[in-house]
């Protein structure tokens, strides 16, 4: 009988799967504490991971693991060599959360270009004058450079177009015939002074994509979304040109730095939105999450997992 941990709170749907399997046992650990699962994770055949980490030294600490599945389809924290030097395949949920994703990203893409936080305390502070400032943009019509042209990118160009945005789309991994619904962009560097809004959705990086540099490429009135992953703009920099008004607004559901002390400059300022790494987390898509990544358990121990959700080729 496999015994399964799920590390993480999980939903309902997900754990229904595991009520329903026959000869199956699980631990379920709902616990907010990324170490908290650690306890059980000795006990383990199967792994189902929420955002926890899974070092080299947890992967020793569970001599019957045998598979680990994503919540999700990144894996930052999961030491992928470590899993792949016990024959142990990581699984992730596959195109479950890409228009979920590319929804949240073309909210925050309007409601940073209409300045509606600013907007919003205007009103709650009792400045009805506000309005005569005329800080709000349309979309209609700007250009939008799309960093990453995956799942979701194509998403978001989709919608981009139905609002009347031009698009361009930049990923040096995408063959030059594969970006259908976009404009290619083989030169990062030569897209940014045109781009009046920038949405990123690409893998974590070792440095920015977008460093002072690229910043500073930027038009004034530029909007920036990142629903990827923290780092993959420089922080510092971007807020150095927020308080200057080198940046027109923001957009965040990632940041460095998770979750953000109290006091995050970000978290401070009016021309930025901040969501909590929520993009994914509608009740349709937490529940397709839930069902998937605990279904490649099940089908890992029936003999029937699809290799395609498999990221770290084992053989």
């Amino acid at each position: 009988m496999p015994h399964i941990v799920v590390a993480g709170k999980l939903h309902a749907a997900g754990l229904a799967l595991l009520d329903q399997a026959a000869g199956v046992s699980y631990d379920y650990v709902p616990d907010a504490d990324p170490s908290a699962y650690l306890k059980v994770l000795p006990r383990a055949e199967g792994l189902v991971l929420r955002t926890q980490p899974l070092r080299v030294a947890d992967v020793a600490a569970a001599p019957h693991l045998q598979i680990v599945s994503r919540h999700g389809v990144g894996y930052d924290a999961v030491d992928t060599a470590a899993l792949a030097a016990r024959g142990i395949p990581l699984a992730i949920v596959g195109d479950v959360n890409s228009r979920t994703v590319a929804e949240h990203a073309m909210m925050l893409l309007l409601a940073a270009s209409r300045r509606l936080v600013k907007s919003a305390a205007a009103l709650r502070a009792g400045d009805w004058a506000y309005r005569n400032a005329f800080e709000p943009q349309e979309i209609d019509g700007k250009t939008l450079l799309i960093i990453g042209y995956g799942r979701i990118g194509r998403r978001l160009a989709e919608l981009a177009d139905v609002f009347g945005m031009r698009v361009l789309a930049y990923d040096p991994f995408v063959p030059e015939g594969g970006f259908d619904g976009a404009k290619r962009v083989a030169v990062l560097a030569d897209a940014l002074p045109e781009a009046d809004c920038v949405s990123l959705h690409m893998p974590k990086s070792n440095a920015p994509v977008l460093g002072a540099g690229e910043l500073d490429l930027l038009p004034d009135h530029a909007v920036l979304v990142n629903t990827a992953r923290g780092g993959l703009i420089d922080e510092a920099a971007l807020l150095q040109r927020l308080q200057r008004g080198e940046i027109g607004a923001v957009g965040f559901d990632v940041l460095t730095e998770e979750p953000p002390r109290a006091d995050h400059p970000f978290l401070g300022l009016q021309n930025a939105i901040v969501t909590p790494h929520s993009a994914g987390l509608t009740e349709e898509c937490a529940a397709r999450m839930a069902r998937v990544s605990v279904q490649n358990v099940l089908d890992y121990f029936a003999g029937q997992l699809d290799p395609a959700l498999c990221v770290n080729l084992v053989k």
